[in-house]
């Protein structure tokens, strides 16, 4: 289904899932701001699905409130309209476990995967409710088990959470909201190779397709498994 030049916006944009889903996103007829933290890798993606006219890249920390007004003020002036957001950027966590781990780091994940979260909402949800548009959050199928001291885990509950709380305030909107749970994907986000993870490409695929559903069908959540891992 051809989106016929929609808007889309990209948190985590850069590389990974984000850059993935911008390109099965243009290939579909969608427009896309692609934001992150890295404006080099965000001028060669854009360059490669063909410019600034259909991938805007926006530097942009997920953290920052003045960040954020500004990636949607830009997206608004350059394309003229926002009709989804796929709210992807997020940080994964390190080792130690409520013990030992590094509590700096996990208020940099938290502001990144929640709060972050959260602003791309705030600054998004009037465009979406004008338009009738579309939410889609990156959870994890970590916020649907529990992994023994994971801070990370805590944080994709809280998305999903708010997935769930957000569906039920935008109830008689016409805005829809989706929650995308991976298992493991096989990307950047790991130091070490996930042969038997699933691939960036395999959850653009599921966000297109929510995306692409017709106006009166709301995926709300999607977890998504690789068959030959548990997890």
């Amino acid at each position: 289904m051809m989106a016929d030049n929609k808007v889309l916006v990209i948190t985590g944009g850069s590389s990974g899932i984000g850059a993935e889903t911008a390109r099965h996103a243009v290939n579909v007829g969608w427009q896309v701001v692609i934001a992150g933290r890295r404006l080099e890798a965000l001028q060669a993606l854009s360059d490669e699905l063909g410019g600034r006219e259909k991938a805007y890249p926006v530097v942009c920390d997920v953290a920052s409130w003045d960040d954020q007004q500004k990636l949607m003020q830009v997206a608004r002036e350059h394309f003229g309209c926002i009709d989804a957001v796929f709210a992807n950027a997020g940080i994964g966590g390190t080792p130690g476990g409520f013990s030992g781990a590094d509590p700096l780091q996990w208020k940099d994940m938290l502001l990144t995967n929640v709060y972050g979260v959260g602003l791309t909402l705030r600054a998004s949800l009037d465009d979406l409710r004008k338009n009738k548009g579309h939410v889609v959050l990156m959870s994890s199928a970590a916020g649907r088990l529990h992994l023994a001291g994971s801070m990370y885990g805590a944080s994709k509950w809280a998305v999903t959470a708010i997935g769930h709380n957000l569906r039920e305030e935008l109830k008689g909107t016409g805005v829809r909201t989706t929650i995308i749970e991976p298992g493991v994907v096989d990307t950047p986000f790991f130091d070490e190779s996930k042969p038997h993870g699933l691939k960036a490409e395999d959850i653009a695929r599921s966000v297109v397709f929510a995306l692409s559903q017709p106006d009166g069908v709301n995926l709300h959540e999607m977890t998504i498994y690789p068959t030959e891992s548990a997890f």
